[in-house]
């Protein structure tokens, strides 16, 4: 299995800490990188030698939003096609729709119960860590 360069990008501190918690426990050899908001992950991603394997949104966020993130990442002609999966507690609808519009390649709604989302995580980082990836 590849070991993943994965951008985290999440506001929630806790969240962020949860993620992390569930890549040492498993042993996941990931290199991540994170960013609070949209904003500062545009900075991060400005740095060729940061361009990730996968990339991991939140929706809901200060200064740059998820979707406008998302929209920027999708008109850069060197990022477009790293996958973009959507970590969020929305369930709704409509969010769904236009992220999968806007050409993200999951979207996994965060369970409350620790353990449902180590299996959410778990699946997700095994599943990527398997696929043929563009390496820009």
């Amino acid at each position: 299995m590849r070991n993943l360069k994965i951008l985290l990008i999440e506001d929630d501190e806790i969240e962020r800490m949860k993620f992390t918690r569930v890549l040492q426990k498993n042993n996941y050899a990931c290199k991540l990188e994170e960013a609070t908001n949209g904003e500062e992950a545009v900075e991060i991603l400005e740095d060729e030698t940061k361009t990730p394997d996968l990339i991991l949104l939140d929706l809901n966020m200060p200064k740059m939003n998820g979707i406008e993130f998302l929209k920027s990442l999708k008109s850069n002609s060197q990022l477009k096609y790293v996958p973009v999966i959507i970590l969020s507690t929305s369930n709704n609808h409509q969010d769904l729709k236009r992220c999968y519009e806007e050409g993200i390649a999951g979207y996994l709604v965060k369970p409350l119960k620790y353990e449902d989302y180590v299996e959410k995580i778990k699946a997700l980082i095994e599943y990527w860590g398997k696929n043929e990836l563009i390496s820009v």
